[in-house]
C-alpha cells in the first residue's frame, strides 16, 4: 500500500528525482522519460473514459489504467542482477495476454480493413486514436531506455499490445469499423 503524507518534498528542486530503488537521477533521464510517457498515456485514457460515456469497454480501460501504474512502477525500479522474484512489482506476460484476448474478441466483429484509417469518426474513436499515439510514444521511450539500461521486456510487450488494442477499440467505437474514416492517398493533390 502506498501512503503519501506530503505532496511536495522539495527534493527535486535541483532537477533530479528519486527512483523506486532510492537512487536519484536527473528529471530528464531516459528512465524518467519512459515512465512519464506511461503516466501521460494513463491520463489520456482517463480522458477517454470521462469524456466518452458511450466508449466501448470503459471498465476494461479502467483496468488498463491500473496496469499502466504497474508499468510505471516497473520502469521506476531498475532491475538488478540477483533480484529476488516478487520483490519488485514487474509486469508479467499474463497482462499482455489479457490484451491479446481482448483484441481477438473485438476483431471478430470488425469490418475488414481496406485502407489505412484516419484518426477520427466518433468522439470516442478520436480519443482512442489519441491514446494509441501516446502509447506508441511511450513505447518508443521504453525502447530508448532499453538501449542504455536493463528493462523488464514485459513492460515493452505490454505497451506494444496496448497500442494494438487501442487501435482495434477505436474501430469498435466507429460502429465496428463501418464508420472508420479511410485514408484516400493523394486525395487533395492537384492533378495536372
Amino acid at each position: 500500500m502506498v501512503f503519501l503524507s506530503r505532496i511536495y518534498t522539495k527534493s527535486g528542486d535541483a532537477g533530479d528525482t528519486g527512483l523506486g530503488d532510492g537512487s536519484r537521477v536527473p528529471k530528464d533521464h531516459a528512465r524518467v522519460e519512459a515512465y512519464g510517457q506511461v503516466d501521460e498515456l494513463n491520463a489520456v485514457l482517463g480522458l477517454v473514459v470521462a469524456n466518452c460515456p458511450t466508449c466501448p469497454e470503459a471498465a476494461f480501460l479502467r483496468s488498463i489504467q491500473n496496469d499502466l501504474f504497474d508499468v510505471g512502477a516497473d520502469l521506476c525500479v531498475p532491475p538488478f542482477e540477483g533480484e529476488e522474484p516478487g520483490k519488485s512489482l514487474r509486469v508479467t506476460a499474463s497482462q499482455a495476454e489479457r490484451l491479446e484476448k481482448a483484441i481477438d474478441l473485438a476483431i471478430e466483429k470488425l469490418e475488414p480493413l481496406r485502407s489505412f484509417i484516419l484518426p477520427g469518426g466518433t468522439s470516442a474513436a478520436a480519443w482512442l486514436h489519441l491514446a494509441r499515439t501516446v502509447c506508441r510514444r511511450a513505447e518508443r521511450a521504453v525502447v530508448t531506455l532499453m538501449h542504455i539500461e536493463t528493462v523488464n521486456s514485459q513492460a515493452l510487450i505490454y505497451l506494444n499490445r496496448l497500442s494494438d488494442y487501442l487501435f482495434v477499440l477505436a474501430r469498435v467505437a466507429n460502429d465496428d469499423g463501418r464508420g472508420d474514416v479511410l485514408w484516400v492517398p493523394g486525395a487533395s493533390r492537384e492533378t495536372t
